[in-house]
């Protein structure tokens, strides 16, 4: 068993990225894999995510802290990389963090949750830089944009998708939308999926999201 290795960057606060780790880490943990989130953000929110699940609906995915471990993440993920499946590594949103291009050093995928606003897009120019920069080491790097809190049919998403298309980083085909449901879901430790009908359509996005990341890393 070697894990496939997918770090979820970006170096703006508030796009999303402890969401789509923990609900992607979530998804795939319950196709019968074994994940584990490697928690790199100094706030500690994937974390406390998993922490809030009741001792009967435990967090599907194993997460573990490495914050400390900054420049060493890589050293640090590699430990772990023959006993798991997949390793979905939530990095801190700080640009001159040495987190990022160190967990892009051992991974398959960038995944690069983005938000629909221009101020959004152009604070992703840098890590697009950080992404390409580490390619150079990292031959089978693969980077993708996935559009976070979209709201479709609105002028400002078309106008992102746009823009994204001519980025340089090709964008995933599925788009996470605005939804309550995500907020809830970490406010009980859990991913969509423990929602049911509830969550009828964020659990559709997700395994859309979920089958998109499987087929980029090879699984």
């Amino acid at each position: 068993m070697t894990a496939k290795i997918i770090a979820v960057v970006n170096q703006k606060g508030g796009a999303g990225k402890t969401t789509i780790s923990m609900q992607l880490a979530g998804t795939i943990a319950q196709k019968g894999k074994k994940v584990l989130v490697v928690d790199t953000d100094p706030q500690g929110t994937a974390t406390r995510w998993a922490s809030s699940a009741s001792d009967d609906s435990i967090f599907p995915a194993s997460v573990i802290g490495l914050s400390n471990a900054s420049d060493k993440v890589h050293r640090e993920v590699k430990k772990f990389i023959e006993d798991y499946d997949f390793i979905v590594i939530d990095c801190p949103p700080a640009a001159d963090s040495p987190v990022p291009q160190s967990a892009l050093l051992v991974a398959d995928l960038a995944l690069i949750p983005i938000l629909p606003s221009p101020l959004d897009i152009w604070a992703t120019v840098g890590i697009k830089k950080v992404i390409e920069s580490v390619m150079t080491i990292n031959e089978d790097l693969k980077g993708r944009l996935v559009l976070n809190q979209s709201q479709p049919k609105t002028t400002l998403t078309k106008e992102s998708e746009d823009i994204l298309n001519e980025f340089g980083i090709p964008l995933c085909k599925t788009q996470i939308q605005q939804r309550q449901i995500y907020r809830q879901s970490a406010v009980y430790g859990q991913t969509v999926h423990s929602f049911g009908a509830k969550a009828k359509s964020a659990i559709a996005e997700m395994e859309k999201l979920t089958k998109e990341v499987l087929k980029l890393v090879g699984s």
